[in-house]
């Protein structure tokens, strides 16, 4: 048994702490913030229920191997929808939409509409697809990364030929081998921006989220993702995790090079054999390690080599009457979406609002068309999603139009968008709550990185056993976990990284996933 500190109460810290509770640790998580779950937070308002952060579920079997994990299972947590359909995309110019089924074979009907030929292409392309998706579920995700067996059990000589054009290709040219129409070059690239980077910066290696996307299919949690929050914390708690909320860690305890606790703000100290970070990896090398001579700068030159993903301005509208214009996943795509990604991932624009193009790419969640829990009788709740450049310099938001005035400004052009391509009579008329959430609220909520939403971007240097190690290079006894380091981005890869912690505790050296853990002894927490 040890005694571990968890920094962080978002969903990787809350599986970080679950897990290493069952394997009978004495866990103490301490997250700063009055209310678990990081970005997958909730925001009420006048009977209306947001997210805040995650709303679109694909990869559902990390969920359900962190939940047989902490002793339960998916089903038994959750009430979890598949959606059909699953999304819609509204393309600029266009007036026709494209909508994903849930049905595979119906999809790929529409998209042999759009282009002759393209049905049977898609078919191959998610036959790769699917085949690069198990070897990523398979060992890549699961992967330690950190000594040659964790290659060789993964039996990578073979597949290196396949895997190094995977890497080396970007997404954009592997689509654009396929099909030549614009609408399906976008409706396939646009997971791109989940994984905080663009279709021409990312290996496609990442067109396996085509396979979780078109063929495992679209999840809602009924209750939305802060259910998911408060499962995983109940299950934590049952396995002896203490989890205190309201207490900001200021530093880092490193003994000998070993880090030996944490000390909150107002001076409490907590004694640990093992640190587990949740926290953004910024701050984390920067802020709770500043007190250790050389660390931070050398956190602050690594750090200024990486590529940060986007921010965004979030828009969460109460509105009054119905929108069945708009399906639960509605993407809006501009017909030069190139010059968006310029300007998000650009040298920074002297004007920060520059950053963003008008009309924008941009996401819209209709929860209220799954979920009636969250809206009034008669009422709708929309989240609305805008990628920005990461750049905390466009302000924060808040409620009824109180944000800073660039964040209002891009909410009102998507308000007014939406309304536009949808063909939603008076949507600004109708709303009777709005919340906004700017970059500088990524920064000032969850210490993010240049004010991302995200993390790093998956691109090739970012990705894979690239992207870092669980393993603080510096620090004995820090762990990482989070969208901040490996696997990535999203919650399956945040769970997936609690996991990856657990294995460096137990010294697991496997490249699959673990079995589940059998209940901690009683007496030994």
């Amino acid at each position: 048994m040890s005694r571990i500190v968890v920094i962080g109460g978002g969903i990787a810290g809350l599986a970080s702490a679950g897990l290493l509770a069952r394997d009978g640790h004495d866990v103490t998580l301490v997250e700063q913030s009055d209310a678990l779950g990081g970005r997958a937070g909730v925001w009420r308002s006048r009977g209306f229920t947001f997210d805040t952060g995650p709303s679109w579920m694909l990869m559902r079997e990390p969920y359900e191997q962190a939940f047989r994990m902490l002793g339960s299972s998916l089903d038994a947590e959750l009430d979890v929808v598949r959606l059909d359909p699953a999304y819609k995309v509204l393309f600029e110019g266009e007036p026709e939409a494209l909508e994903i089924s849930g049905d595979l074979a119906t999809t790929i009907e529409r998209v042999e509409a759009i282009e002759p030929g393209a049905g049977a292409r898609l078919r191959r392309y998610l036959d790769s697809a699917t085949e690069t998706a198990a070897l990523a579920t398979g060992g890549l995700l699961s992967n330690r990364f950190d000594s040659p067996s964790a290659f060789a059990g993964m039996g990578l000589a073979r597949r290196f030929p396949t895997l190094a054009r995977l890497l080396v290709e970007s997404l954009e040219s592997r689509i654009a081998r396929s099909f030549r129409d614009r609408r399906l070059r976008q409706a396939l690239g646009y997971p791109a921006v989940f994984l905080g980077t663009e279709p021409r910066s990312a290996p496609s290696m990442y067109h396996l989220m085509s396979h979780f996307d078109l063929v495992e299919g679209v999840w809602y949690p009924q209750g939305g993702f802060t259910r998911i929050v408060e499962a995983v914390a109940r299950l934590a708690t049952e396995a002896g995790a203490t989890l205190r909320t309201g207490s900001r860690v200021e530093r880092i305890l490193v003994e000998d090079g070993a880090a030996r606790g944490v000390v909150l703000a107002g001076g409490e100290r907590i004694d640990a054999d093992l640190v587990v970070s949740a926290a953004d990896g910024h701050a984390t090398d920067t802020k709770l390690l500043a007190h250790v001579p050389g660390l931070a700068e050398r956190g602050r030159r690594r750090w200024a080599r990486g590529v940060a993903g986007p921010s965004a301005v979030l828009v969460m509208l109460g509105v009054e009457g119905q929108v069945p214009e708009l399906e639960h996943h509605t993407l809006l795509f501009t017909r030069d979406w190139e010059e968006g990604f310029r300007r998000i991932f650009g040298p920074p624009a002297a004007d920060p609002a520059d950053g963003v193009t008008d009309p924008a790419s941009l996401y819209v969640s209709r929860t209220s068309a799954t979920d009636p829990s969250v809206a009034p009788a008669g009422h709708e709740a929309l989240f609305v999603l805008v990628p920005v450049p990461a750049d905390v310099r466009l302000g924060a938001g808040g409620v009824d139009g109180a944000g800073d005035a660039a964040v209002e400004a891009i909410a009102d052009r998507a308000i007014a968008q939406i309304a536009e391509w949808a063909g939603i009579d008076d949507l600004a008329g109708r709303i009777v709550t709005r919340r906004t959430v700017g970059p500088a609220d990524f920064a000032a909520d969850f210490d993010a990185w240049r004010g991302t939403a995200l993390g790093p971007a998956h691109t090739l240097r970012q990705s894979a056993f690239l992207r870092g190690s669980t393993k603080h290079p510096r620090v004995r006894d820090l762990l990482l976990a989070g969208s901040t380091t490996v696997p990535g981005i999203g919650v399956p890869m945040c769970l997936i990284s609690a996991e990856l912690v657990v294995k460096h505790v137990r010294g697991d050296r496997s490249t699959g996933p673990l079995q589940p853990l059998a209940p901690a002894a009683e007496g030994t927490r």
